[in-house]
């Protein structure tokens, strides 16, 4: 997961034979784009077309759909540009320069200072930096936090907030196999979308898009993924990780459990409620599978005896070294911050409910616009402001009886966390029971109407103070508790970024500086190699194809989650059944890169990544290619599809010119 301003090109060099021009990676970069939903994408043509998962642009398909429309099992084809459907609130981020500002971040926060005001300190750096970027290029500027608190960079990024949806398959073809085969191999999935960014109402214009290879990948081949992997951890202490296994990670299952039961038993209502609730309980369900995955791998013992001999190592050279022996507390100031955080996980007063989050966005929106810009919360600053308030005015449906449910469910979370005694619980329940509490909120709030929220955004502070809104009303009760959380964990998470730049110094003394930081998010370059693996004594092929995928579907007759759609059946004698459809790679992925575009030393795409495999789930912390593989569907299986069984000529005609 290295940086683009820092490239291996002399480990590429020496184990592949291969050096990156600067063209290279500047190409690759500028082609390559990020969904502020979550997730990577590709420019994939002159004329803005976008290619990412069908699991990425769930949230629009699912935002565009109606009861008479549904994009989601259905999918959708445009068969000319008036057809092109806008998303609601989409953004995509390109990145356009990177600038290492540490030494300015670092300037300004006091030696001297606790972790109150040094936080205070370098939020208000942070800040500045973001606006004078701003103000000077017109692009989003995020000042991100490298190697724990080590490096501090500036990125730019071009910012297309008119995309349109093109193209996507059936869900049944986009996640073939369902739960059961969700981070397995062999895998034979469709799991693509393609849209298209316009400015000023046109398709846009780019000099930078990826060409498209016309040839099957074959083992060995070097590839290279060009994305943004969300949050890894290797950087982590013993300690942080045995918070990850006995906390903070049971924390998390546990709610996601529970939101799972929630969202199938919304569903079980009618085939309505199924299409509402079907984006999230997706999103759901394959969080709580990557977390089982990671949970598995921390309570392995051979993990911690394996991080605990690195760091007992490490530490004896630090400590044995007059010029280092100052760093060793590190370790023990990171060892009692989890203790800390320990203590907050279940002090939340989060509630997990669409309308009650854009209630607490709006009043924050209008008490941190009264402050400097330097002072306020990093999401409320000047240059976030254009991104949030596309956020809070989106026109994407809110559907009241899914709201009704799941608020209730998180007002009888909150009551079971912070026990019914509480004085906050008291005042938020107002004498009723979560169901009648949510029931009465939501009658009370109007929300859920744009113009609505646009009144109180124009309004600010006396608007907030005088609605009579009970979603903004419950937002002001909870506000206070909520900042007072926030602001522990801020200190918390300054004394872990100052422990771990100390830690990085000490790594970078022992072991030599280079390598990569963790992932934060931002557009990283990985490479490896196609190449199979070993699995329970069989050899598992690196590559699959579409005839793979029809026998797949026959083997697992009477499954739902393994019929193919009907376009796919029908079109079968039409199909080349040898064309590759899915292929894995050794390339260091995590959540993030899903839509990640996979290249090969021409800068071609080849591949779309959209999985990995379950021996790669533990990668948030330790990263080993010897089982791992991360899961790409095939380019040349894409366009076999576009035109085989979409009929879509047209489209595939554009795609890499």
């Amino acid at each position: 997961m290295y940086l683009f301003n820092e490239l291996p090109t002399a480990t590429l060099k020496s184990d592949h034979g291969f050096e990156p021009t600067a063209q290279w990676a500047d190409d690759l970069r500028l082609s390559s784009v990020r969904f502020n939903s979550g997730g990577s994408g590709s420019f994939i043509s002159s004329n803005g077309l976008v290619l990412t998962n069908h699991h990425v642009a769930s949230d629009t398909l699912h935002k565009l759909s109606t009861p008479e429309r549904n994009l989601i099992d259905d999918g959708y084809l445009a068969t000319n540009q008036t057809e092109e459907l806008k998303a609601p609130d989409l953004e995509l981020n390109q990145l356009v320069t990177i600038e290492n500002v540490t030494d300015r971040v670092n300037q300004a926060v006091d030696s001297g200072a606790d972790a109150k005001d040094a936080a205070k300190q370098r939020r208000a750096v942070m800040a500045t930096i973001e606006k004078e970027s701003l103000e000077k290029t017109g692009l989003r500027s995020d000042v991100v936090t490298l190697f724990g608190g080590a490096q501090y960079h500036l990125y730019c990024y071009k910012k297309y907030t008119d995309v349109r949806l093109v193209w996507a398959p059936e869900t049944a073809a986009a996640f073939f196999g369902g739960d059961a085969d969700n981070f397995e191999y062999p895998r034979y999935n469709l799991d693509a979308t393609i849209m298209r960014v316009y400015e000023d109402g046109k398709p846009a214009q780019l000099k930078n898009f990826l060409r498209w290879s016309s040839k099957p990948l074959t083992g060995g081949e070097l590839v290279f993924v060009s994305g943004n992997p969300g949050r890894t951890q290797r950087i982590f202490t013993t300690a942080a990780l045995k918070y990850l296994r006995d906390d903070r990670i049971p924390y998390v299952l546990d709610f996601l459990r529970r939101k799972e039961i929630l969202m199938q038993q919304f569903g079980l209502n009618g085939t309505e409620e199924t299409r509402r609730a079907r984006d999230e309980l997706f999103g759901i369900q394959n969080s709580r599978k990557a977390y089982t995955g990671m949970l598995a791998g921390l309570q392995n013992p051979q993990t911690m005896l394996a991080k605990q001999a690195s760091e007992t190592e490490l530490l004896a050279k630090v400590k044995g070294n007059s010029k280092l022996s100052e760093l060793a507390g590190a370790w023990d100031e990171i060892a009692k911050v989890q203790k800390a955080k320990s203590e907050m996980l279940k002090q939340t007063v989060s509630l997990r409910s669409q309308l009650y989050g854009i209630a607490m966005e709006l009043v924050l929106l209008a008490a941190e616009n009264q402050k400097d810009n330097v002072d306020r919360l990093r999401e409320y600053t000047d240059a976030g402001r254009d991104s949030l308030l596309q956020e809070l005015t989106s026109t994407a449906p809110v559907y009241r009886d899914l709201e009704q449910v799941k608020l209730a469910d998180e007002l009888a979370r909150l009551i079971e966390l912070r026990g019914a005694e509480d004085e906050l619980v008291g005042k938020v329940m107002a004498g009723k029971g979560p169901r009648d509490r949510a029931a009465e909120l939501l009658a009370g709030s109007k929300l859920d109407l744009v113009p609505e929220r646009q009144k109180l955004i124009d309004g600010g502070m006396d608007a907030i103070n005088s609605s009579d809104d009970t979603l903004i009303g419950l937002a002001k009760i909870l506000q206070e508790e909520y900042r007072r959380i926030r602001e522990v964990n801020e200190q918390l998470q300054e004394r872990e970024r100052q422990a771990y730049a100390k830690i990085t110094r000490a790594v970078n003394a022992v072991e030599g500086a280079g390598g990569y930081p963790d992932a934060t998010f931002t557009l990283r370059l990985a490479f490896g190699v196609v190449k199979g693996y070993e699995e329970d004594g069989k050899t598992i092929s690196p590559t699959t194809n579409f005839a793979g995928a029809y026998d797949h579907a026959s083997s697992h007759k009477g499954q739902k989650d393994f019929d193919l759609p009907k376009s796919w059946m029908d079109a079968k004698s039409e199909v080349n059944l040898d064309a590759q459809i899915n292929f894995v790679c050794t390339a260091d992925i995590i959540g993030g890169n899903s839509g990640s575009p996979v290249v090969n030393r021409d800068g071609e795409l080849v591949g779309l990544i959209f999985d990995g495999n379950i021996q790669s789930l533990t990668s948030d912390y330790l990263y080993t290619d010897n089982q791992a593989r991360a899961v790409s569907v095939s380019g040349v299986g894409i366009i076999e599809a576009l035109k085989s069984i979409y009929h879509a000529n047209e489209l595939a005609a554009q795609v890499g010119k």
